[in-house]
């Protein structure tokens, strides 16, 4: 039986700062993703954000799924700040959780610095050119 090329759910198993970001991707852990990710305490997960497009995407549940394991999350809008809706903004708030959107690349240097705290903390990073 010829085999083909595998696709797979793009997901690595365990916390990594970010190396690098642009060019529509990331670097972490020596590999590297294109698109937007979702970095939480049980892995960092592609995700299908965009910076026209940032509070959606079938995977951001999985923020809300792991709320007991972090209490706050950096929102890496894009290029550009965008504020949350006021409906995502009241379901963190009752969450308990702190929720801080941001430009991508503010929100990679504050998780890099908070994870190297060893701070719980999760990001939602919208990939940027």
């Amino acid at each position: 039986m010829a085999k083909g090329i595998e696709i797979r759910e793009a997901h690595f198993p365990g916390r990594a700062p970010i190396e690098a970001y642009g060019n529509g991707g990331f670097r972490f852990a020596e590999m590297s993703h294109r698109g937007s990710i979702l970095c939480l305490p049980s892995g960092i997960y592609g995700w299908s954000g965009t910076a026209e497009t940032p509070f959606t995407g079938e995977r951001l549940e999985m923020v809300f799924r792991e709320a007991e394991t972090y209490k706050f999350l950096l929102f890496g809008t894009g290029p550009q700040i965008q504020f949350l809706p006021p409906a995502l903004k009241d379901r963190f708030r009752k969450r308990g959780l702190s929720c801080d959107p941001m430009s991508t690349g503010a929100a990679v240097r504050t998780y890099n610095v908070m994870l190297a705290e060893n701070r719980p903390v999760a990001a939602a990073l919208i990939a940027v050119e």
